[in-house]
């Protein structure tokens, strides 16, 4: 580990996130079809939509997939307060269903952004999901139409989060403070 002062706390085990990504997968389900293009934003929602589009795909949805690439925390453990675009969207959005798919949601500018961004790119309808929602002082808009879970006010490494690059690969969600 790059920080050995710093240890991971695990606060979601990882059975315990394959029960949230299915719970959130039979909740998505029926608000979603075949020709819905799945969005992640990249690069730490990549671990939790490649589970839930393949929970999904358990229970009969065959999503679409895509990408968009932005960051708003660089290697830092707070947002910067600004969203950069690093690879756009590959498909075309134009006339369909999007549900854009992201780890952490606590500023709400990502999602914000990527909402801005699917909506002119011509998509009909912008569906929001994200596994972990933490608490935030302040309104936030968009809010999720879909969180998996409630976490708290710490930060997270494991299962795609990620402190300066490192930590991602944990197979839990843990706290590292």
């Amino acid at each position: 580990m790059a920080d050995n002062a710093l240890t991971p706390t695990v606060l979601l085990s990882e059975a315990e996130i394959a029960q949230v990504v299915a719970d959130l997968a039979a909740r998505i389900a029926p608000v979603t079809d075949d020709e819905t293009v799945a969005a992640v934003l990249l690069t730490g929602g990549l671990w939790f939509a490649a589970d839930l589009t393949r929970a999904l795909s358990r229970i009969g949805r065959n999503v679409r997939f895509d990408a968009l690439w932005l960051a708003s925390y660089g290697d830092g453990q707070a947002s910067r307060g600004r969203i950069d675009v690093y690879a756009p969207f590959q498909r075309s959005l134009q006339g369909r269903r999007v549900l854009l798919l992201d780890d952490v949601f606590d500023t709400g500018l990502s999602l914000a952004e990527a909402v801005r961004i699917a909506r002119e790119a011509g998509a009909v309808e912008v569906l929001t999901c994200v596994l972990a929602r933490k608490p935030w002082p302040l309104p936030r808009a968009p809010e999720p139409d879909f969180v998996g879970w409630e976490a708290p006010n710490r930060f997270l490494v494991g299962y795609g989060l990620d402190h300066a690059g490192a930590l991602r690969g944990l197979p839990d969600i843990c706290a590292l403070d």
